[in-house]
């Protein structure tokens, strides 16, 4: 994990547990200057690429051909393979290894400035490794190149539902035995004067300025938006046999995955919530289970009035009374919404809370709305018996992804 919250799961999973929030004032450049009305984001911080690349030729070259959101990825894979205890040259065959990373916008620091020198000073100012450092698929190929993944390798992208669709596609990827191994997840850097002002445009982005750790208020009646964030969560799917028979640790075990689309409205979710409702209930299928078997869930929750409420009428529709009694909690009350990395979030946390046992919060939970009158863990995090859990992700487009994941016994 690579978030607002820190970099590497410990750090991630202490903060999530404490309900500490990575929300701030924007400090990767003057919105005061840009003359932008949202100040606040959820910013990686200290993120240096020397920490994890000591070698100055190394990350020179990284610094020259890749956007933030490769780095980004690159950290985050590096911290995955260490803790998958894998080396994929020695211990699996390359080329039944894939990369499949979700991204919703892609290099869009890259695309923003290089159009700025353009405007400026002429198409002699750009620099050659724009497109290298722009294109979308960017991530999923160096990250392939840097431990000599030789499978398919692509982008997903899906807006925020890209990170929990590249992980969709790998598993079934892995299932359908293409694969024995893949590095899937997202990646996203787009906490820049662009983006900011396009969303906020929409009216999509709190506008809490002067409280940015209290801004990302998911499920509460005072909620006006989601905090952009910024990050990577990269995941190491393999295939079981291949994972027993070199001892790999296993945090969960993905059992089933739904997918959909409302074909509604491009950015308004589904007025009953049917879409991510089929989502669910396809995904519940797969893994043969019950509503009832469903002991925790991770929702998309972004702080957004329409996704929020029309949200917790899915998964009443799905789960009916049960829905009551499943706790529920939103990520990215603390995270902010990491958008085309925040599905894989959400993966990651699942994993963990299934491992240890714990729920974190939905911090700033302190007006009930009386449409979301569900469980959602509000400001303290909990102890509870996780054996299977459900993850969200729902995307402008319409784009609904949904997986189960259940204790791993051997």
């Amino acid at each position: 994990m690579v978030s607002p919250l820190g970099i590497g799961k410990e750090d991630n999973w202490k903060n999530l547990l404490a309900g500490q929030s990575g929300a701030g004032y924007i400090s990767l450049f003057d919105p005061d200057a840009e003359r932008l009305d949202v100040k606040i984001g959820a910013e990686v911080k200290d993120f240096d690429i020397t920490n994890f690349y000591p070698e100055r030729r190394k990350w020179g070259s990284m610094l020259k051909e890749m956007d933030r959101v490769t780095l980004f990825a690159m950290v985050a894979s590096k911290l995955a393979m260490a803790d998958a205890v894998l080396d994929i040259r020695r211990e699996a065959d390359p080329e039944r290894v894939g990369t499949f990373i979700g991204t919703g916008v892609g290099g869009l620091i890259t695309t923003t400035f290089e159009q700025m020198r353009l405007m400026a000073d002429g198409p002699r100012s750009i620099s050659l490794r724009s497109i290298i450092k722009l294109m979308p698929n960017a991530p999923s190929g160096q990250v392939a190149i840097e431990y000599g993944a030789k499978g398919r390798a692509k982008s997903d992208a899906t807006a925020c539902a890209s990170g929990l669709d590249a992980l969709f596609d790998a598993f079934m990827y892995i299932k359908n035995n293409r694969a024995d191994v893949m590095i899937s997840g997202g990646t996203e850097a787009s906490i820049n004067p662009f983006a900011i002002a396009c969303f906020s445009k929409m009216m999509a982005l709190s506008k809490r300025n002067d409280d940015p750790q209290g801004a990302s208020r998911p499920f509460s009646a005072d909620r006006d938006g989601f905090v952009m964030g910024e990050g990577a969560v990269i995941l190491i799917l393999e295939e079981l046999n291949h994972a027993l028979k070199r001892g790999a640790p296993i945090f969960a075990e993905i059992v089933g995955g739904g997918a959909s689309c409302d074909a509604t409205h491009i950015v308004a979710p589904d007025e009953k919530g049917a879409g991510v409702a089929r989502a669910m209930k396809e995904a519940l299928a797969e893994a043969e289970m019950k509503p009832s078997d469903i002991d925790y869930i991770n929702a998309h929750g972004t702080s957004t009035p329409l996704n929020d409420e029309r949200e917790t009428i899915a998964i009443k529709s799905v789960f009916g009374d049960h829905a009551y009694k499943i706790p529920i909690s939103s990520t990215k009350s603390m995270t902010g919404h990491m958008l085309g990395a925040a599905g894989a979030l959400g993966a990651a946390v699942t994993a963990m809370s299934i491992q240890d046992n714990m729920v974190h919060p939905t911090i700033n939970y302190d007006n009930p709305d009386p449409k979301c009158d569900l469980d959602y863990v509000p400001n303290v995090a909990r102890e509870a018996k996780i054996n299977t859990a459900l993850v969200e992700a729902l995307g402008f487009g319409g784009h609904n992804t949904v997986l189960v994941l259940k204790r791993f016994v051997a």
